[in-house]
């Protein structure tokens, strides 16, 4: 049976709506768009809101991508939403059942591969190896649903467990986090109390979060400190705490500088959710200080690096206000993974959440080796002296406040 479209676009929406239909479209790609803002488009089969819909994601000149959802029986949306592409491939999971749609510069069409695609679509039976589609539906894989009663205290949900409008980011946030803790966990001691701090915990949404997830989810026995300069802060943390039954979580007024644990007391787990500046530098220094396994950091607002940077190599970038931030933000963040490693940690700089809805998105991670090298130990101290160096040329008072960041 051939194809019953007559051009060549409308055949490829037909053989498209068919590897839906059967459960075999993998995803189609389009490029080399005929409209100066769009980059590229890449379709996929989803599973939105229980239904099967096929998603248009659309990424554009300016960085941004933006999401279409179009029903698999609206071939007219479909083909109208791949024209301005001259170059459209679509992949099934079947061998050898992918085709080409081309488009030249006099609007000729040419689909290749067409014929056999259908054929093979034509003869396949859906229970052979039919792949499900991805779900947007991500809510049931959370860590967290919203009926957690202590984001009903800190007013993250209402008492219904529904999430508010105005706290869905932050509800986020707080998911991921804690799925990158659970992607570390593994690290952590198995067997006894597990010591965690949380420093410059400001409204300690991250640090309720954790101790449940250690506690309610793992069953883990946790003592968790958690330090901040505020104390109208510390003590409504402490009341809901209280009111929760939260008896090993404990707030305390005080400079991180100065927070030490009780004696012969090892802190496994240091967490910071954007301790702002060079208070993000302390949090580092005082898990390094403990050699606590597991450091969970996201940093921000990087201006230290900003107002002591003096490279002429980098004059181009640092000209422009803007440029500069961003290249003290990476550099400062690169700084600290070096001194990390310096002190047995493997590191890693991840991202915490989508860009889009913060820029302080970027999260430090630093595991510590059980036997690290001596030798990588010195050669990643270097590394880190030599960038200080770098970024720093004619400030020497600036330069050593960098370099006595060591113990």
């Amino acid at each position: 049976m051939s194809l019953s479209s007559s051009s060549p676009a409308e055949q490829l929406t037909e053989l498209i709506q068919l590897a839906a239909q059967k459960g075999v479209l993998r995803r189609v790609v389009c490029s080399k768009s005929s409209e100066s803002d769009r980059v590229r488009a890449v379709l996929t089969p989803r599973v939105i809101g229980g239904q099967q819909m096929l998603q248009l994601e659309t990424f554009y000149a300016d960085n941004k991508a933006r999401h279409l959802n179009i029903a698999p029986k609206d071939a007219e949306a479909i083909t109208f939403a791949l024209a301005c592409y001259a170059q459209i491939n679509l992949l099934t999971t079947l061998s050898g059942g992918d085709c080409e749609l081309k488009r030249s510069g006099n609007g000729k069409q040419t689909l290749l591969r067409g014929g056999k695609l259908h054929t093979l679509l034509q003869a396949f039976a859906p229970s052979q190896n039919t792949v499900a589609p991805t779900t947007n539906d991500r809510q049931k894989n959370r860590i967290l649903t919203g009926a957690e009663p202590f984001l009903q205290a800190l007013d993250v949900s209402d008492k219904n467990g529904r999430v508010y409008d105005k706290k869905q980011s932050k509800f986020r946030q707080i998911n991921r986090f804690l799925e990158l803790l659970r992607d570390v966990e593994d690290h952590l001691p198995t067997e006894g109390t597990l010591r965690v701090c949380d420093l410059c915990c400001g409204k300690s949404y991250l640090s309720f979060a954790v101790y449940h997830y250690l506690t309610a989810v793992k069953g883990r026995t946790v003592r968790m400190s958690c330090v901040d300069l505020k104390p109208d802060v510390i003590e409504s943390c402490s009341a809901i705490a209280e009111s929760l039954g939260f008896d090993g979580l404990e707030f305390i007024c005080g400079d991180v500088a100065n927070h030490q644990v009780e004696e012969g007391a090892h802190v496994h787990l240091v967490v910071s959710l954007h301790a702002c500046d060079t208070a993000t530098d302390l949090v580092l220094h005082k898990a390094m200080e403990w050699q606590s396994e597991v450091i969970l950091s996201t940093p921000c607002c990087h201006h230290e690096l900003n107002h002591t940077q003096d490279c002429p190599e980098l004059s181009c970038i640092a000209e422009h206000s803007m440029l500069r931030q961003k290249l003290c933000d990476a550099a400062t963040d690169a700084m600290r993974l070096l001194l990390l490693e310096a002190h047995g940690y493997t590191t890693a700089a991840l991202e915490l959440i989508d860009p889009e809805e913060t820029p302080k998105n970027i999260m430090l991670r630093a595991i510590r080796k059980k036997n690290p090298s001596k030798s990588a130990m010195e050669a990643a101290h270097k590394d880190y002296a030599d960038a200080v160096r770098f970024f720093i040329r004619t400030s020497g008072q600036a330069q050593d406040q960098f370099l006595n960041r060591d113990f």
